[in-house]
């Protein structure tokens, strides 16, 4: 039985990255086909040594398929993936669109993998937003060696977790600014370049965004609905990588020491803390990797079990593509989706 995978927004950033992160990782695809809007009918994208001409999104024919990746935001995904799951397909989409419904599963395989089971009541399952995926790798070890009862996180998100167009605008305003041009918001609500905006997504109406909403409501639906957390995301002139300031509160004792040793030996996870050295990781360094990289581990002495640590991840990569590879995995390994090539191993 051949594996045949449609990629929808196949032009877009995570789109791209979707393609190589399935190249790169040898996944035993049999067919892959790039499906956009109809805008884009004709344009290519490259995958591996090879070259896809995108398909209509509204003519495809998911029935070909078996499983879609889907990154063409949530209006699109709302409107398409019980379609195309209706087609028969398993969609994995990384849109918001999904996340918060019961019966889908909302996944990061290095967290939660056995809920992966629940795609069957809708033939769907949800990614995370980007900040939570990098955040709930960081926590699983610790929550399952003492229990972490409150998080409080800052993050410090890159423009390309706004799309394209939200690179373009860091670009063309840190460009115009060295020509005494006067920059015009347009992607974001003020000025990008040279400043922080302490706004990602809509206000609500108890003062936090919907980011802010997003980063609690899915660590608890990841992880654990006990765990409180409050966070305040900003956006920084920064093309690729998110940032997290952590402090979490632990039900038990746990030294600082101990947990490195323990983050050092878990899954998606990268340590490099010296503070001696001034090592540890900034976004620019993460760019292209697959893990998530934490660094200046320390005690917080504000509370009585408490930790503190700092949190990068390239976002497209395990925020977006490389977690929806990894479930797609998942599928593979479980036995939920076949494939007449090698079946991966999940890391």
């Amino acid at each position: 039985m051949a594996t045949r995978i449609a990629i929808v927004g196949a032009t877009g950033n995570v789109g791209r990255e979707l393609l190589n992160i399935l190249d790169e990782r040898l996944f035993p695809a049999d067919e892959v086909f790039a499906v956009a809007s109809r805008r884009s009918i004709g344009k290519e994208v490259s995958y591996g040594d090879k070259t896809l001409k995108c398909h209509d999104l509204e003519n495809f024919d998911f029935s070909r398929v078996d499983l879609v990746l889907m990154s063409a935001g949530g209006k699109v995904s709302k409107q398409w993936a019980p379609k195309i799951a209706t087609a028969g397909a398993i969609v994995i989409d990384n849109s918001s669109a999904w996340r918060m419904d019961k019966d889908v599963p909302l996944i990061v395989p290095e967290v939660n993998a056995d809920a992966v089971m629940g795609y069957a009541k809708k033939n769907i399952i949800a990614n995370p937003n980007c900040s939570t995926a990098q955040l709930v790798v960081a926590l699983k070890p610790i929550h399952d060696a003492v229990g972490i009862t409150r998080v409080v996180v800052a993050t410090y998100q890159s423009v390309s977790g706004a799309g394209k167009d939200g690179m373009d605008e860091l670009w063309n305003q840190t460009k115009g600014i060295f020509v005494n041009d006067e920059p015009t918001p347009q992607v974001f609500p003020k000025e990008i370049a040279f400043n922080v905006i302490p706004q990602i997504d809509v206000f609500m109406d108890d003062g936090f965004t919907k980011e802010e909403w997003k980063m609690r409501e899915e660590t608890k639906k990841i992880l654990d609905p006990a765990i409180e957390l409050v966070a305040t995301c900003v956006r920084v002139p920064v093309f690729v990588g998110h940032s997290e300031a952590v402090h979490i509160e632990l039900a038990g004792p746990m030294s600082a020491a101990e947990a490195k040793k323990l983050l050092r030996e878990s899954p998606g996870i990268m340590l490099v803390d010296d503070p001696k050295e001034d090592l540890y990781i900034t976004p620019k360094e993460c760019v292209g990797d697959w893990a998530t990289f934490i660094s200046r581990v320390r005690k917080d002495p504000t509370v009585e079990h408490g930790l503190a640590f700092w949190c990068v991840s390239d976002n497209l990569r395990k925020g977006a593509a490389l977690n929806a590879v990894q479930i797609a995995e998942e599928l593979l390994n479980r036995g939920i989706i076949k494939s007449e090539k090698q079946a991966v191993t999940t890391s």
